[in-house]
């Protein structure tokens, strides 16, 4: 086989160009609304985390941002009013991300395009039974290589 032609990388390439156009299309869903997608990742999985929260780690592993990245997008999102931050009381090194009144409304204004434009450019695209083989393949493959990143909020 020539290592150009090696179906791997025609696979990887696949899942690049998918990934791409897929935010391109989903971008015109939560742009008019200030925010960018990386706002909208952390807004939702602090909507669908206990208590509607997360310690600051925990979000910045579940966005892929270091310490400070994510130190920046809850500050820029807080000068929103979008989330606030909360101290641990247990134990004052650690804070938490918490979902607001606001942030809870910017997501229902938000979600109800994104969903739509994930059903038409995703979702919709595929039978239940390739949706349930992609969803269970991409747990597999995000628990190997992101294990830090597997959360309640799947």
């Amino acid at each position: 086989m020539d290592l150009f032609d090696d179906p791997r990388l025609t696979v990887m390439g696949l899942l690049f160009e998918a990934q791409e156009g897929l935010t391109g299309k989903l971008e015109a869903t939560w742009k008019p609304h200030g925010m960018s997608g990386l706002d909208l990742n952390a807004l939702l999985r602090l909507s669908r985390s206990p208590q509607q929260r997360l310690r600051m780690t925990d979000l910045a592993t579940q966005t892929s941002l270091s310490t400070s990245g994510v130190t920046r997008l809850v500050d820029r999102l807080s000068t929103a009013g979008l989330v606030r931050r909360e101290l641990d009381p247990s134990d004052r090194r650690s804070s938490y991300a918490v979902l607001t009144d606001a942030g809870q409304r910017r997501l229902e204004d938000v979600l109800p395009a994104y969903i739509a434009a994930i059903e038409q450019w995703f979702t919709g695209l595929l039978t239940p039974a390739q949706l349930d083989g992609l969803t269970s393949a991409l747990r597999i493959i995000r628990d190997k290589v992101n294990p830090e990143a597997t959360s309640r909020t799947d």
